[in-house]
């Protein structure tokens, strides 16, 4: 059977594992749309942490963005990587100790105020519809060439599964569909991997068949540099870091955005005690360390496996995978000089091939001559990636709407019926929405996502480690914060990112910091505002402060209230 067949059975498959699951874990309450019912083990629910944190950033664009920037790529695998421990030792206990499942639900009642849960609501709807916008982009990208349709047709295929599954299931559908959705994506991730790394180097773990020689007895790192500097390229191990300051920033960016995550701190809430969460964060970090301990290697194969099979070759003799990403158009060929030789190079004026980062995954099957079956299962990988944290983030979307301004703020008697059906047509209506944007995102996948992190970190990580470890910072201090710091950066990347309409050049970045790396700047501007402002108005209230002190005290399951 050829690629196409695979793919329809392969994923086919895996659609109605996520649609059976949803069926069945379908929410009949809100505790169960929110929480999840707060009944998951912790096995499971770092299995779906994971599944929620490694979106089709992790998947598809990590390890494409590490192929074409070598070890300068490290950013992308330090800061998500650091951001994740960050929030499970950092807060994400105390939260949950706390027992408010959302994040406007925790600003809303440590800074006793309905202007500061509204300031919190908007930045968490502002956050998650930006990184949302990236997960869509990846289905589409997969989508498109494996299915053979124009991207489009993709992203709004992908429209369509994770309407079902969200509305229909909330975070207990949403939950134990991403349990599924991890098995399917770190399978499908590793096998093509192991069978690279084997068919490269002989040596069936791909982490340390990055590091071994080829069958000519040269190391595959010094082969790729060779091959890289030939062309022009930086060598694949040099750092390539002009900027240090940029790569600084970037790096903390991911890692406070990560912290400031509301679909990721939610999850902590659907297990039975704070023991549970630190348990399950400590599943999670094991899992997700097995995706990113194998991306370097995949992106080392990929690179080299991609410059041997197109550099100085005939166009006529590329293989098929060549002409249909093509006809996806996400990879494009410019004879520039009319001799039908593919001419890839790092000179622009001289380079005729066009090559979007976001393919690299899936393509390295392809390129490696591997079983149809492999191509067809890193395309269901790619998809349960994208989908999972696409919902995680859509079911944010609904409750900062369904609970924190109707029930909390603008509609406190509406019935529990009604405030479900509320959060379920803010799903439907947020994931049209972001498919819709997702046709023409301000970047790659990876760097959709970044800027997401840059303003969950410029808005929510100074408010949330103030609000558990401050018992000085007020609501004037975290709103004024909030509120500089997402404007600050919302702007800058709104007039450095032209797919945004904005005006703004590279050359002309602040200090040579990119809108990706923005919201490490946003975050201190946004610390130094709440500090200042909080010490200059009314401390708050005692019961607050003493709010602030029990949850730092471990005991005490803290169960999520609504």
């Amino acid at each position: 059977m050829g690629v196409q067949t695979w793919t329809f059975i392969i994923v086919g498959f895996t659609f109605l594992l996520y649609i059976g699951v949803a069926i069945w874990a379908r929410a009949g309450s809100t505790k169960e749309f929110y929480v999840a019912g707060g009944g998951v083990s912790p096995l499971a629910n770092g299995m779906a942490t994971a599944a929620d944190w490694m979106s089709a950033a992790s998947y598809l664009s990590m390890a494409g963005l590490i192929s074409f920037m070598g070890y300068g790529g490290s950013q992308y695998l330090m800061g998500w990587t650091g951001g994740y421990v960050l929030l499970a030792l950092l807060l994400a206990p105390y939260l949950r100790k706390f027992g408010k499942f959302t994040v406007p639900d925790f600003i809303g009642e440590r800074y006793y105020s309905n202007q500061a849960r509204i300031v919190a609501l908007i930045c968490a709807i502002f956050v998650s519809f930006t990184y949302v916008v990236g997960q869509m982009k990846g289905v589409g990208v997969a989508f498109a060439r494996f299915l053979e349709v124009p991207f489009s047709t993709g992203i709004l295929i992908g429209i369509g599964i994770v309407f079902f599954y969200a509305v229909l299931g909330g975070m207990k559908g949403i939950t134990y569909t991403q349990v599924a959705q991890y098995c399917v994506l770190i399978f499908a991730f590793t096998v093509p991997a192991v069978f690279i790394s084997l068919q490269m180097v002989g040596n069936p773990i791909p982490q340390l068949g990055m590091g071994g020689t080829l069958s000519d007895g040269t190391y595959l790192l010094d082969k790729l540099n060779m091959l890289s500097t030939d062309l022009g390229f930086a060598a694949y191990t040099e750092s390539g870091m002009d900027n240090r300051v940029n790569i600084f920033f970037i790096t903390a960016a991911l890692m406070m955005g990560t912290a400031g995550l509301p679909h990721v701190i939610v999850r902590f809430f659907t297990v039975p005690k704070v023991k549970d969460a630190r348990i399950s964060a400590g599943y999670a970090l094991l899992f997700i360390a097995l995706l990113y301990t194998t991306a370097p290697a995949v992106a080392a194969f990929a690179r080299t496996n991609l410059i041997q099979t197109v550099s100085e070759q005939p166009y006529e003799a590329m293989p098929p995978w060549f002409t249909k990403w093509e006809g996806a158009e996400l990879l494009t060929f410019d004879d520039k000089n009319n001799d039908g030789i593919i001419q890839y190079v790092a000179n622009p004026v001289v380079n005729e091939l066009t090559i979007d980062n976001d393919i690299m995954v899936l393509a390295n099957p392809e390129i490696a001559n591997l079983p149809a079956w492999v191509i067809a299962l890193v395309v269901a990988g790619g998809l349960a990636a994208a989908l999972s944290t696409a919902a995680g983030l859509l079911l944010v979307i609904a409750t900062s709407i369904s609970h924190d301004l109707l029930k909390n703020y603008l509609r406190p008697n509406i019935s529990e019926k009604g405030e479900l059906m509320a959060a379920r047509i803010a799903i439907a209506v947020a994931v049209v929405a972001a498919g819709l944007a997702g046709m023409n995102p301000p970047g790659f996948v990876a760097q959709v996502v970044a800027l997401a992190f840059g303003l969950a970190a410029s808005s929510f990580f100074p408010a949330i480690v103030l609000g558990i470890f401050d018992k000085r910072m007020n609501k004037e201090g975290a709103i004024s914060g909030m509120i500089v710091g997402i404007v600050f950066t919302s702007i800058y990347i709104w007039y450095f990112k032209p797919q945004l309409g904005g005006p703004g050049t590279v050359e002309g970045h602040w200090f040579g910091i990119s809108p990706e790396g923005i919201g490490t700047l946003g975050m201190m501007i946004n610390l130094v505002v709440a500090l200042v402002v909080s010490r200059m108005t009314p401390a708050p209230p005692q019961s607050v402060q003493a709010i602030v002190e029990d949850i730092r005290i471990p005991r005490g399951a803290g169960g999520a209230t609504h």
